[in-house]
């Protein structure tokens, strides 16, 4: 008697076991600040786009795939020319994230790495596009303007592909080494002239009015 009803609690046991596990693998959660797509073995990528909390699947048939909708950082160097043919390297910090409700094509004509595949490519795109619209002074000079039109052509590009950016900054410009040492010798040159002028100022001794001014140079 007592060997059936310790089977019996052995078989219940059992069926306990794997019942939890069936529930286990049909249940599924979603962080705070990212977003689930739903492959269907059968149906292919559903439409729906799941929120956040616990939601239930159908084990097997069903595979969430989750996504970060949060703002991310991505810093993108490149190498370009300006209008005067400078090479001008450039380096473009972004904070982007996925438009949620767009999670379901990204993911079926991008993947889930849209972010590798997409990013580099439009903002080289776009880069090389503005930066040959201004010569090496330009860019110095209206940095903020370059900045400002990187930003807009950026983010105009980025929505087809069903991204938003948040920010958009050039954090990093430098040129080739030939044009450096220009600029360089330029400004030695400006300063050995104002040091110059500064000198012979310094030594103008002024005399009485209706007489001349004589100048004192350095021996």
């Amino acid at each position: 008697m007592a060997a059936k009803v310790f089977e019996s609690i052995g078989k219940f046991g059992l069926a306990l076991a794997v019942a939890g596990g069936v529930v286990n693998s049909a249940l599924y959660n979603v962080d705070a600040g990212h977003r689930a797509v739903i492959f269907d073995r059968f149906r292919g990528v559903q439409d729906i786009v799941v929120g956040e909390g616990t939601h239930f699947l159908i084990p097997w048939v069903q595979k969430p795939i989750i996504f970060d909708c949060r703002s991310r950082p991505r810093n993108v160097p490149v190498i370009t020319g300006s209008k005067d043919l400078q090479n001008v390297n450039i380096t473009l910090r972004i904070l982007f994230r996925p438009v949620a409700s767009q999670l379901p094509r990204i993911f079926t004509s991008i993947g889930e790495d849209y972010d590798e595949r997409v990013l580099p490519s439009i903002t080289t795109e776009i880069l090389k596009s503005v930066v040959a619209r201004f010569d090496a002074g330009e860019l110095i000079t209206q940095r903020e303007l370059v900045s400002r039109q990187v930003s807009d052509d950026l983010t105009e590009r980025a929505a087809t592909f069903g991204l938003i950016l948040d920010d958009v900054s050039l954090t990093h410009l430098t040129f080739g080494k030939e044009f450096t040492e220009a600029v360089e010798a330029k400004q030695v040159a400006q300063q050995e002239a104002e040091r110059a002028r500064f000198v012979v100022e310094k030594n103008i001794t002024y005399l009485p009015a209706g007489q001349s001014v004589l100048l004192q140079l350095p021996q």
